[in-house]
């Protein structure tokens, strides 16, 4: 069955707490939400059962699924946790030790002489050295060892190693040693499974190439039986639809080609969730945003641009450089479950510790003794007496007898300014973040709308607006699970990248062209491996250039699919124009020289569409009770409201409550919030 088939789509995505589910049923406009708890022990049971729960609240049958799209954590967790099962690496004679060499720079927040080197993913005992190499150009320096080549996969196998990643000097020029290479390992060590970098990431640098290329081996085993649960668990819900999962660039892809290079779902989860945050700000007629998604444990800051989320192929993963394509986004320890505690110094801090799922807060009697930034909304007033629309309750005493015993009682607070302290620690954590993204690359905060989604985003947002000097919010319509809304809003996507290195100034419009066919060749192949008709493909080039000297490359949009004198004057003055943007300053007496090629390949899902929710008159129809809140300005009554009953048109006067099943938004005095006809609450200052 083809991907882009009609019929119901599911967007599933696991979070480390909840599995978030949305059902869009096209041919009514239905949009239907679920969370069931995650299940870390096998997160395909959690998929089984948001799945199961959420046709059951659609009242429809598995047959009447077009498609499934999954957003899952799985690989970026083993690399986080370093679980792999072992890898062996084969690499060109010399380069035994390009791990461990690795890169001079240390991590920026890193004491110059305290920092050490993380462990690397794979020891040097398990790299096998063989003879052969290919030039920069592609010719052949020296002949492969192919013996060397057997040797080394019977002794891989009597070490009783199952995944192999195969890195050659230059094979991003030529890959015809790595090729023969994978055919030798598959002759003699059969059952093994082979990641090679002129299939992964066919650029230049040694270092990252095998980082990268090394990172798919060893999530490759484990994603492959877990691709193969979900479609198991998928198959039980009599679904027969094509399961596409999310990558770490914001598109999707079959199973089939996930299982080649699972490490593009390294940032599958926090993809989404951008997406998701594109796509109801687009209904909204908003394209430039600041994205902050704040769950249990971590915040996700990211900026969109015209509707579209920044693409970067210098991310990170833990200790590693993934040269990817991948969302632009910046993490950090800051969510509702991060700690709160006495330094040494007596100082109060908050984060990067985080209570996580298991105790999770006090507030949520699981056993939990440390106060949390959840426990410091609870007794500040700012959420509920429950949540999952009251089925959740929530233990205020506790969680006020744990700020007064661990924080407010040693530094001679009373417990609500312990409380407001550690908000505000937390607020102007996640402050510096967001300068990551936007201050320092150039952008002015003022120009952008924020959108705070997760479970703990909205409780921020306002907050965080103020900080940054946003002028307006936007609060996704179900804001805690929009990772799973933007998984049905995502099209197939798959990027191919190859050095094309053009130095001196000096370009070979040839060379550049035959590149960019080749990749285009690729790009079209793919398209069609995934089904998807002529008229839904796009296909888009771009070129990474720098001047002389430089170590890193500006990746630029090349215009239209020529590539004559005109097409290339247009990226170089493309490229001046952005490096003063981002740098100041501009060195048009300096050569530029060209490193890599790369073309996008996007098929077109059939279009999600948001319904207009009706009128229901003034907000007061939504009003379900009030409470007290503490805030700086002293303690005030703030009214609660069903964000449920609020109908287009609503009005929302601050300070006030909204509540719903996924999250709860606070709007603080001098905030105004309008219902969007597409369900988004617009926030503005009065």
């Amino acid at each position: 069955m083809s991907p882009v088939s009609e019929g119901a789509l599911i967007g599933v995505d696991t979070g480390g707490t909840f599995t978030d589910v949305t059902l869009y049923d096209p041919a009514t406009d239905r949009l239907i939400v679920a969370k069931t708890p995650s299940t870390p022990h096998d997160p395909s049971e959690g998929f089984g059962n948001g799945l199961g729960l959420v046709l059951a609240q659609a009242e429809l049958e598995g047959s009447a699924v077009g498609r499934v799209l999954h957003g899952t954590t799985v690989a970026t967790n083993l690399i986080l946790e370093r679980k792999g099962p072992p890898a062996a690496l084969i690499v060109s004679s010399g380069f035994r030790y390009v791990l461990e060499i690795g890169r001079h720079d240390i991590p920026r927040r890193s004491n110059l002489f305290t920092w050490q080197k993380p462990p690397r993913p794979v020891p040097p005992e398990h790299i096998w050295e063989v003879a052969g190499r290919m030039a920069p150009d592609g010719r052949e320096a020296e002949g492969l060892d192919e013996a060397a080549i057997r040797r080394s996969a019977r002794e891989i196998a009597a070490e009783g190693i199952g995944t192999i990643a195969s890195v050659r000097l230059h094979s991003y020029a030529n890959p015809v040693h790595e090729k023969r290479v994978a055919e030798i390992l598959r002759e003699e060590h059969p059952s093994a499974l082979i990641s090679m970098s002129s299939e992964v990431l066919p650029v230049l640098r040694e270092y990252e190439r095998s980082v990268v290329t090394l990172l798919n081996a060893y999530v490759m085993p484990t994603v492959s039986t877990y691709v193969e649960k979900l479609q198991r668990r998928a198959e039980q819900q009599g679904i027969e639809a094509p399961l596409l999962l999310m990558k770490s660039s914001g598109g999707v892809a079959s199973t089939r080609a996930i299982r080649r290079t699972p490490v593009e779902t390294a940032l599958s989860g926090p993809a989404a969730g951008i997406v998701g945050a594109a796509f109801v700000a687009q209904a909204a007629g908003l394209g430039d945003l600041i994205t902050i998604d704040i769950g249990g444990t971590s915040a996700d800051i990211a900026l969109v641009r015209g509707g579209q989320p920044g693409i970067t192929t210098s991310g990170r993963i833990a200790d590693w450089r993934v040269t990817l394509p991948m969302v632009d986004l910046t993490t950090i320890g800051a969510g509702g479950g991060s700690l709160a505690r006495i330094s040494e110094t007596g100082g109060l801090v908050v984060g990067p510790e985080s209570a996580g799922a298991a105790p999770g807060p006090v507030c949520y009697h699981r056993g939990g003794t440390q106060p949390t930034v959840t426990d410091a909304h609870l007794v500040l007033g700012h959420l509920p007496e429950g949540l999952l629309d009251g089925s959740f309750a929530l233990d205020r005493p506790a969680a006020r007898a744990a700020i007064a015993d661990k924080i407010a009682g040693p530094l001679g607070l009373s417990v609500e300014e312990a409380a407001r302290g550690i908000l505000a620690i937390i607020d102007n954590t996640m402050l510096g973040a967001i300068r990551v993204v936007s201050v320092e690359r150039g952008h002015d905060p003022r120009d952008f709308t924020l959108v705070p989604f997760g479970g703990a985003g909205p409780l921020h947002g306002g907050a965080l607006s103020r900080l940054i000097g946003c002028p307006v919010q936007l609060i996704p319509p179900a804001p805690g699970v929009l990772s799973a809304l933007g998984l049905l809003a995502s099209s197939l996507r798959a990027e191919f990248s190859r050095s094309c290195v053009q130095r001196g100034g000096r370009f070979d419009l040839d060379q550049i062209a035959a590149t960019f066919t080749a990749l285009s060749r690729d790009a079209s192949d793919w398209l069609t491996e995934e089904g998807v008709a002529d008229a839904s493909r796009r296909i888009t080039w771009h070129a990474s250039l720098r001047y002389e000297d430089q170590g890193s490359e500006l990746t630029l949009r090349w215009a239209g699919t020529a590539t004559d004198q005109a097409a290339l004057d247009a990226v170089l003055a493309a490229f001046h124009a952005e490096h003063e943007r981002l740098f100041s300053f501009r060195l048009e007496e300096v050569p530029v020289e060209m490193v890599t090629l790369r073309v996008d390949a996007l098929g077109l899902l059939p279009a999600l569409r948001l319904r207009e929710i009706p009128s229901s008159g003034p907000a007061d129809r939504a009003l379900s009770g009030r409470q007290l809140i503490s805030l700086t300005e002293g303690a005030l009554e703030a009214p609660i409201y069903d964000r449920a009953r609020l109908g287009a048109g609503a009005v929302l006067q601050g300070p006030a409550i909204v509540t719903q099943l996924d999250a709860t938004t606070l709007l603080l005095p001098g905030q105004t919030a309008e219902v969007h006809p597409f369900g988004s609450l617009i926030v503005r200052e009065q």
